[in-house]
């Protein structure tokens, strides 16, 4: 049984790894690639959590890259839901770069995410439960979210009328 509501503290996730030369380009860098993947990955796991079932990825909005993290260092990265609609939902996901020596700890990027919730033997969108705001934090995330998501839907509208 699916809840009617959750807070987004349940919906956090966090992930941490270390780059290794096979997460790394020629300049001993973690691949932009291998950063969306764990994004991909840390942000399912909010929106699955908060689903309390499967989801599929449907867009991936501002991904942004600041800063390099070196082969050797590790990547962290949270995810929470910020807002949710019938069958939808957005996940924030910020990523950290930590130096292993140093524990020194520096932003490296962000994305938003919208997932939606795939259940039932057709493997159809289901709803999924309303979000509960705790913070002042939560609700300006919220709010940021919405008006995302006026520009995510008129993006697609219109590339739905290009392919017409």
């Amino acid at each position: 049984m699916i809840s009617t509501s959750k807070p987004v503290s349940a919906s956090r996730s966090e992930m941490t790894e270390l780059i290794l030369p096979n997460d790394a380009n020629p300049y001993g860098y973690i691949l932009g690639g291998r950063v969306m993947h764990l994004v991909d990955i840390c942000g399912v796991m909010a929106a699955s959590r908060h689903a309390e079932g499967y989801v599929v990825t449907a867009s991936i909005d501002s991904m942004a890259f600041l800063r390099p993290i070196r082969v050797g260092d590790l990547i962290v990265l949270r995810a929470s839901v910020n807002a949710v609609h019938e069958t939808s939902m957005e996940v924030g996901v910020k990523i950290w770069g930590e130096e292993i020596l140093t524990q020194r700890k520096f932003v490296t990027g962000s994305a938003y995410v919208t997932y939606v919730h795939m259940a039932g033997p057709d493997f159809r969108p289901t709803e999924v439960p309303e979000l509960i705001l705790e913070t002042d934090e939560d609700r300006r995330r919220n709010s940021d979210a919405m008006e995302r998501r006026t520009t995510r839907l008129a993006l697609r509208d219109a590339l739905r009328k290009r392919a017409r």
